[in-house]
């Protein structure tokens, strides 16, 4: 997956690609910038989900520099659940479901719809694989995004992950 998109704030161009190995700085620095540490995913979760994800794990690059990125595998379950952040499979399943695990974009590239772009990008790799839906978990104040972005609030979600109180949110592919 590669896309190029040019945003019009200060004609910043956003590359989307699949993430690699040598993003993982990155990735840990910005994961770092926009969760709380018992939000955060540790070191060797981001390996795994590098090693395993390869086709759903995609960064947004500017100028050659990591500032967003997505990341979930796909499973028949249609909501995320704690289990999944812990125990990643190797991704062999036909259609199924689409889940975002983490979805970040660094705090100095925020406003340059770099998330809508990641998520869309998700989206048409799902859709090209016959996924079912797309699910994510999400905080209160980040449902309106996810609501514009073609989401449906399906109200609070079972996680207790990091004692927060999370929202369940799906978009339907087919």
């Amino acid at each position: 997956m590669n896309m190029n998109q040019t945003d019009n704030k200060q004609n910043t161009t956003v590359s989307i690609r699949n993430a690699v190995m040598s993003d993982l700085s990155a990735i840990l620095n910005i994961e770092k910038l926009g969760f709380t540490a018992e939000e955060a995913g540790s070191k060797s979760q981001y390996l795994e989900r590098l090693k395993k994800l390869k086709e759903t794990f995609l960064v947004a690059v500017v100028n050659e520099q990591v500032v967003g990125f997505i990341v979930g595998p796909v499973v028949q379950e249609n909501k995320v659940a704690d289990w999944m952040y812990e125990e990643i499979h190797e991704q062999d399943i036909v259609g199924g479901n689409q889940m975002v695990l983490t979805i970040a974009v660094d705090p100095a590239f925020q406003g340059f719809h770099i998330g809508t772009q990641l998520l869309e990008a998700l989206y048409s790799i799902a859709k090209a694989q016959n996924r079912n839906t797309i699910a994510l978990t999400c905080l209160e104040k980040n449902i309106l995004f996810y609501e514009k972005n073609g989401y449906k609030n399906n109200g609070q979600s079972l996680s207790n992950h990091a004692g927060e109180i999370w929202y369940d949110l799906t978009k339907t592919i087919k």
